[in-house]
């Protein structure tokens, strides 16, 4: 396909980006568009790899981006699966506090849970945590009806499905390793050329397009980079495993079953999650991972680690959070270690109950100075070429439940730059 010319190329087959190219294409079905997927099939690295949850939208702050964009992606994901037959359990869910220190954390969750708009959350003591999960001990917990679970993967190669039926094609095994304006528009023909960007594979293949639209997750600094835009915030991977129970125990854990968040770490602690196969997932951990696509214990990527531990950035976190990391690489190398965090919560569970499962890999964006950068980062640049091309640089969890919202969002954006 060398003579292949779209209005608008979208880099990245993950949720964001087949979300973002739907919503895109059935705004402006006139326009045609397309979608570069680097491996063989679509949603394969952190939307085929995370717990299968729909936030509900309870931890964000209140008027930031990700409060608003997870309550009303969550509602737009329910109605989603309800047209689509997608199949889904809205299971809830319990934030437990067992500790007395943990109920002023607890109760301010709550309010933030108010003021976000959650519906029907309540607080709720001992006695009403064992009737929702007979086999939890807490003294108190939030009660979050309308969380539920979902296969995200399954979500987003709908979405796939439904940019085809609308006339987008995407193009796998497609790794864009250049992006840059075609030499023959620089030199400013009148009518200049109608198709100015190319983007290259790194098999050479070529497709030409007016605007691009990264979404590339793990791999969005990179592809901010390779197109001469900012290099920062950069992504540094954390793989998160998870252990599962073994099914003669799944009848511990109805629905999703989470700690009060430590307000110091920003990922939200081991939890328990039933999935949709029936299956019962406890993780993840989170610790450094030396590759961006390592999801084995002992993965190695030379280029990866070295760009890592050479960040400033990530220097400085480690600096800040070293014993809490260590303590999470010995949780993650010792599952007796991790199973003993999670008897606080089902005091039933012993270590023999438990198998290693699964494994994901999150991409953190990380700005010079060891910050984690919690909220979305859209970045262009200047010129020809940067101002044809958005960069969708951080789209922080819980971007799969707020997927849809995400790419209204990624759409008005991408409207007002390139009036389209």
């Amino acid at each position: 396909y060398s003579d292949v010319s779209f209005d608008v190329a979208v880099i990245g087959g993950g949720i964001v980006g087949l979300a973002s190219a739907r919503e895109l294409i059935l705004r402006h079905p006139n326009l045609t568009f397309t979608l570069l997927e680097k491996e063989k099939e679509l949603s394969l690295h952190q939307t085929g790899h995370n717990s299968g949850v729909i936030h509900s939208g309870i931890y964000y702050t209140p008027g930031s981006l990700k409060a608003q964009l997870c309550v009303r992606g969550a509602m737009l994901t329910y109605q989603y699966c309800q047209k689509k037959g997608v199949p889904y359990k809205k299971c809830g869910k319990l934030i437990v506090a067992v500790e007395r220190e943990e109920i002023p954390r607890l109760k301010a969750l709550y309010q933030r849970g108010q003021v976000n708009n959650v519906q029907d959350l309540r607080l709720i003591d001992a006695k009403a945590i064992r009737e929702k999960e007979p086999y939890c001990r807490g003294i108190m917990a939030l009660d979050s009806p309308n969380t539920g679970i979902v296969d995200w993967q399954l979500v987003a190669l709908t979405y796939g499905k439904d940019f085809q039926e609308a006339g987008g094609t995407v193009i796998t095994d497609f790794e864009a390793s250049d992006i840059k304006v075609a030499a023959e528009s620089a030199a400013g023909s009148a009518e200049g050329l109608k198709y100015p960007i190319i983007i290259k594979s790194s098999q050479g293949k070529e497709v030409r397009c007016r605007f691009v639209l990264t979404c590339g997750g793990l791999y969005s600094d990179r592809l901010s980079e390779i197109s001469g835009c900012s290099s920062e915030p950069r992504i540094v991977p954390f793989r998160g495993d998870y252990l599962v129970l073994k099914p003669e125990k799944n009848y511990l854990i109805r629905g999703n079953i989470y700690p009060v968040p430590n307000p110091r770490f920003p990922f939200l602690g081991f939890h328990f999650t039933p999935r949709m196969d029936g299956s019962v997932w406890l993780g993840p951990n989170a610790v450094l991972a030396f590759k961006r696509e390592g999801y084995k214990l002992f993965d190695f990527d030379t280029q990866d680690f070295i760009n890592a531990v050479s960040y400033r950035g990530l220097q400085k976190l480690v600096m800040k959070n070293i014993v809490y990391g260590m303590g999470e690489i010995y949780r993650g190398v010792f599952t007796s270690a991790q199973v003993k965090n999670l008897q606080k919560f089902i005091p039933e569970l012993s270590p023999s109950d438990v198998l290693r499962g699964p494994s994901g890999v999150r991409a953190q964006a990380l700005d010079a100075e060891g910050n984690l950068v919690d909220d979305f980062v859209f970045d262009g640049g200047k010129g020809e070429l940067g101002s044809r091309i958005l960069h969708v640089r951080n789209a922080p969890s819980p971007a799969a439940s707020s997927s849809l919202a995400i790419a209204e969002m990624i759409a008005d954006e991408l409207e007002k730059r390139f009036q389209l």
